[in-house]
């Protein structure tokens, strides 16, 4: 149990949210590797880079469920072959990283190249849900009742 169960004990369809707030509060304990950049590239475009040398396409992975990006890593186990560090500076740990995607951000596609992977990322609002204008049409005037016993009124036939 963390601090905010007790907030959504008789709350149903929050589940999201609650979600939301154990993973942005793990962010701030989780570790801080892989480095990563958020770039915007276009009004809704994005691309997420990650620092991940060392590892190879096949040793990557990358799932998106529930607004949730999963970006993990294993690499690969292979042999010493007698090899001696003086330093060893370049990680080849295995890593899961976690990002929150707005609502409709889609992953267009991912690629590895020098070391970098790219995760291009995009939203898509559905049209249903993008603003529509509305056209204003210019009113005919209605014709106002006669109340007997006006002054102007018709005589009447």
């Amino acid at each position: 149990m963390n601090a905010i169960d007790p907030l959504f004990r008789s709350a149903i369809g929050f589940d999201r949210l609650t979600r939301l707030m154990d993973t942005a509060r793990s962010a701030a304990d989780g570790p801080a590797y892989p480095p990563y950049n958020i770039e915007k590239t276009a009004e809704d475009s994005y691309v997420l880079t990650m620092a991940v040398a060392g590892f190879a396409p096949e040793d990557l992975e990358i799932t998106a469920q529930d607004n949730v990006l999963l970006v993990s890593g294993k690499a690969s186990q292979q042999p010493e072959q007698e090899r001696r560090f003086l330093y060893r500076g370049i990680a080849g740990r295995a890593f899961e990283r976690r990002f929150v995607l707005a609502d409709h951000i889609q992953v267009e596609g991912a690629e590895l190249a020098n070391g970098l992977l790219h995760v291009a990322l995009k939203r898509q609002v559905p049209e249903a849900l993008k603003p529509r204008r509305i056209a204003i049409a210019n009113a005919q005037p209605r014709p106002q009742p006669v109340l007997e016993g006006e002054k102007d009124a018709p005589l009447a036939a």
